[in-house]
């Protein structure tokens, strides 16, 4: 009966997680039809596009961009140690419960399904995404193109470095499944961050809407579960060491959202027709006899 109610919390997880965002996704307010929402200095047509050239706005927001996500890798850096400190001291006694309980209860045909999904959150299957990803919106997007590859080389560079240097600091192994050092569980953050943020850039580019944000939300927060899942129910990682790879890759997420919004600004609906400039009346006033006396 044990292993039977082990088994159903991957279901059960998912079936709460999208009925969460169920609910939210009805309680967001409706947006009214053919409503768009501008970043400012967002479009080529604004008045900071007028006034200074492309390139050197593309510069700003370059040099912007990439002081952002080193101050907040170290600030992430930083609280990760932190954290690092109180796992290395409470987190035994937390981990190796639940190890022994989850090793006596597994079902091997579940145990199968989960290597299968567990994938998903592997180091070339994230990259992968992220490098299609990365190629598909620096084509069709309409303004900013150099920012989803932009996004997505620095995210994995943060990443990728960040993790040696926080598992260099603690050397934390992980459990005889999987000796490696495993603090913070790199599958689980890499979850969060790069679905993360192929859905934030997604969105932002080609909605920009509260309701298509939470449904976003909700399926990153389906996929983090079930990496959370597969990799306790496989005993890859420590039960501590997965908690904190949700809180990484989180504290990562919000970093390069950040950067992005800071760098080119909110996120902006989807691109309407362009908009005739309104000539002022006394212009026209002006111009009206000059119009009547050219067709005489």
């Amino acid at each position: 009966m044990t292993r039977i109610l082990l088994l159903l919390l991957w279901p059960a997880g998912i079936a709460i997680i999208a009925g969460a965002g169920g609910v939210l996704a009805r309680r967001a307010p409706r947006a009214a039809a053919g409503a768009t929402a501008t970043a400012p200095g967002d479009r080529t047509g604004g008045a900071a596009g007028a006034r200074e050239p492309a390139v050197r706005l593309m510069v700003m927001s370059l040099g912007r961009f990439c002081l952002i996500a080193v101050a907040g890798t170290a600030a992430v850096y930083a609280a990760m140690a932190a954290l690092g400190t109180l796992v290395v001291h409470v987190g035994p006694a937390i981990d190796k419960p639940v190890l022994a309980w989850t090793v006596t209860h597994r079902v091997p045909a579940w145990t199968a399904v989960m290597n299968r999904l567990t994938k998903i959150g592997d180091t070339w299957t994230t990259w992968g995404a992220c490098s299609a990803a990365a190629v598909c919106m620096a084509v069709t997007w309409r303004r900013n193109r150099w920012l989803p590859p932009l996004a997505f080389a620095v995210a994995i560079a943060i990443e990728h470095y960040l993790t040696l240097a926080i598992r260099h600091a603690f050397h934390r192994m992980g459990p005889p499944a999987s000796p490696a050092e495993s603090f913070p569980a790199g599958g689980v953050d890499d979850c969060i961050l790069f679905y993360g943020l192929i859905a934030y850039l997604l969105w932002r580019e080609f909605s920009g809407r509260r309701r298509t944000a939470i449904w976003a939300g909700t399926a990153v927060a389906a996929v983090a579960f079930n990496e959370t899942y597969s990799r306790l129910y496989l005993t890859l990682h420590r039960t501590t060491d997965v908690l904190s790879g949700l809180a990484y890759g989180s504290l990562l997420l919000v970093l390069i959202v950040v950067a992005v919004r800071l760098a080119v600004g909110a996120a902006g609906g989807p691109a309407g027709p362009p908009v005739p400039a309104v000539v002022p009346s006394t212009t026209a006033a002006a111009a009206a006899p000059a119009v009547g006396s050219a067709r005489e």
